[in-house]
């Protein structure tokens, strides 16, 4: 799988500026991470389902950015970070961009070996939704862990909910990624002061990231429709500063481990495997 690495890669590169000219690589008021988890997780989908590759290449599957999706029950709304879906009406563009044009408009650094894999597969492009086939929502526990839980656990535990209450067929997928850094620099925390004087935040690890880690865990599954919960759900942790430095992918706990469930391997061929089943007939 390429997209846990493609995240790392990314965000150890300078593409968000604040108003005080100040660059990050992350930054909580920007959803630039976001999206580029999504396009991973996208990407390894479309590489290892042969049936969403015919359902694209047949021009039966697109993808929406940032889609409204109304919880019919309760009538609540959220914002989705990406879909796969349906046209809507058979109307096959709102701009027509490609996942390969979203790489470059949202600065995602691929090797040649990751560009090859891409040119390879049948091209998805962005349209109007119609039905969602899948929603994705991504988040990130970067600094102040324990103060950040609630809201974090709310509105992951909120996505699932807004999905299923849409459309109960709809697969939901969660991906959230924790900070292990013992040194952080917080946007918020330097504005003005950035160049001058740094104010690092700093954190007990693995303490602080366990938390997190532990916190998402208890986000509900589910196995059929019908239940309530995530049709999948992963957790990366990693190691970033915000500082310039490498941002680096970590193994050791409380990173989940190969094999369990919140692994992102375990993540994307559960995806498959459920695309497979639920779509078959699409």
């Amino acid at each position: 799988m390429y997209g846990p690495r493609i995240l790392a890669r990314t965000l150890s590169t300078y593409t968000r500026e604040d108003r005080y000219g100040n660059r990050w690589q992350y930054h909580s008021r920007s959803d630039h991470h976001s999206k580029v988890a999504c396009w991973g997780i996208i990407f390894d989908l479309l590489s290892n389902s042969p049936l969403l590759q015919r359902h694209v290449s047949e021009g039966r599957v697109f993808f929406g950015i940032n889609h409204e999706m109304r919880d019919f029950v309760h009538d609540r709304k959220k914002n989705l970070d990406l879909v796969l879906c349906t046209p809507s009406g058979g109307d096959v563009g709102v701009d027509g961009i490609s996942l390969d044009a979203m790489a470059g408009q949202y600065g995602i650094v691929l090797t040649e070996e990751e560009r090859g894999k891409l040119a390879a597969l049948p091209v998805l492009r962005r349209a109007a939704v119609g039905s969602v086939l899948m929603a994705l929502e991504a988040k990130a526990c970067m600094t102040a862990h324990q103060r950040a839980l609630p809201r974090l656990y709310d509105e992951l535990n909120s996505s699932h909910l807004t999905v299923h209450g849409s459309s109960d067929q709809a697969i939901a997928a969660g991906f959230a990624m924790v900070n292990i850094a013992e040194h952080y620099l917080s946007p918020d925390l330097n504005k003005k002061n950035r160049a001058s004087d740094p104010e690092w935040s700093k954190h007990k690890q693995p303490r602080d990231a366990t938390l997190a880690v532990d916190k998402i865990r208890q986000l509900p599954k589910r196995a059929k429709t019908g239940d309530t919960g995530y049709d999948a759900l992963a957790i990366l942790v990693i190691d970033c500063r915000n500082d310039g430095s490498e941002v680096s992918l970590v193994e050791a706990a409380p990173a989940p481990k190969p094999g369990e469930i919140y692994y992102y391997d375990s993540m994307i061929d559960r995806l498959a495997h459920i695309y497979a089943t639920r779509f078959k007939d699409l």
